[in-house]
């Protein structure tokens, strides 16, 4: 056969494929309303693995695999179709819909804002951007930003949570679990690491660099060339300079900002000293209350999905079903079970979505722990 002969019968297949395939998804969701009716439940595995077996079978040893895993997909469409089309009001979808309906047009540029470190923190840079009229309240750690929210503290907490060249903030993501929040914006501030020391102390004479241990991952590169110096990690980039600039000793530096440099009266060893120059932190503003502004186009989810194989597949599945683009998954272990894990999800998607809407429904009814952390725009 010659290639135009073989492409049209590939388009009479995939026209009976298509069809085929509309037909079965009708026949789906009307099995989805017959056991909704009978109260049984949607998902029935045993008859999937029947299924898989068969058509497993039927395929052929050469071809089975294959088959296997087109059911498998078809399986997760037919259940995404089915709990969409029995969708019913939740009280997360009641709330998310409360939120929009309050006159959110503006982010608001004041507010006391909870932030960790001192002044001078890349927190506070970001908590100035978001906030440039805001009143800024300061906490040793990330858990107090969390608690002053959760207290109403403060009205908003802005938190570090991942780095674009070292990762994660674990800490921040591991007490998200801990506390009633709402994601409400989020902001990428770009980040230069400078060496700073006291007046008139050299490169050669340092001993020992302190700074965060974010900041110090940053900076891998730049501290192996100086094998002979400790690196102590501390608080915060800032708390690091303030400490240098207060201390008698003359052997210490800290790796912090230029903003630092000048506000604690410190001199600039070496500059740019981060791996890369593209290297920015993601920071998160919380909020105890859902709030929801205009132009919100990101989602960020938590959730667990049960403990056995293509669980995770599963649950990816169904954001792939509606074309939404999956910017982050991270997964975290859960204290106290084995080897089970909270996932982490950012979506690039709008609860202004019919669809996303039933499917945050559907989540949340699922008997699973899952949380709905905002939905909210980047700056």
């Amino acid at each position: 056969m010659e290639i135009k002969e073989m492409r049209e019968e590939l388009d009479l297949i995939n026209e009976k494929m298509t069809e085929l395939f509309c037909r079965r998804m009708t026949i789906a969701e009307q099995i989805g309303r017959y056991k909704a009716e009978k109260g049984l439940p949607v998902l029935d595995r045993a008859r999937e693995r029947e299924i898989l077996s068969q058509v497993g079978e039927q395929a052929g040893e050469e071809m089975g695999r294959y088959t296997r895993i087109l059911f498998s997909t078809l399986f997760d469409l037919s259940c995404s179709y089915q709990n969409a089309a029995l969708a019913a009001e939740t009280d997360l979808t009641r709330r998310i819909r409360t939120a929009m309906a309050e006159d959110r047009r503006i982010f608001p540029d004041k507010g006391v804002i909870a932030c960790q470190g001192v002044e001078g923190a890349y927190s506070q840079l970001a908590c100035d951007k978001l906030f440039p009229m805001g009143d800024i309240l300061y906490f040793k750690n990330f858990e107090g930003v969390f608690q002053a929210v959760e207290k109403g503290l403060c009205q908003y907490g802005v938190l570090p949570i991942e780095n674009s060249s070292y990762g994660s903030v674990n800490e921040v993501y591991d007490l998200m679990r801990n506390y009633r929040f709402h994601i409400v914006r989020s902001i990428k501030l770009h980040v230069d690491h400078n060496l700073l020391v006291r007046p008139g102390i050299q490169l050669e004479d340092i001993r020992e660099v302190f700074s965060h241990e974010q900041a110090i991952g940053q900076c891998s590169d730049f501290l192996a060339a100086m094998p002979h110096v400790k690196v102590t990690v501390c608080e915060n980039t800032a708390a690091a300079a303030q400490m240098v600039a207060q201390s008698d000793r003359r052997d210490i530096a800290a790796l912090s900002s230029h903003n630092c440099a000048s506000l604690y009266g410190l001199s600039v060893a070496a500059e740019h000293v981060q791996n890369s120059e593209n290297n920015y932190t993601r920071f998160i503003c919380v909020a105890k209350e859902l709030e929801i502004y205009a132009g919100a186009d990101r989602i960020s989810l938590m959730l667990s999905v049960p403990h056995q194989p293509g669980s995770l597949y599963q649950m990816i599945a169904k954001f792939s079903a509606l074309g939404l683009n999956l910017t982050k998954l991270e997964s975290r272990p859960i204290p106290g079970r084995d080897f089970e894990f909270m996932f982490y999800f950012d979506l690039e998607a709008t609860v202004w979505s019919e669809d996303v809407m039933k499917l945050l429904g559907e989540l949340s009814s699922t008997g699973e722990l899952f949380v709905f952390l905002g939905c909210y725009s980047e700056h």
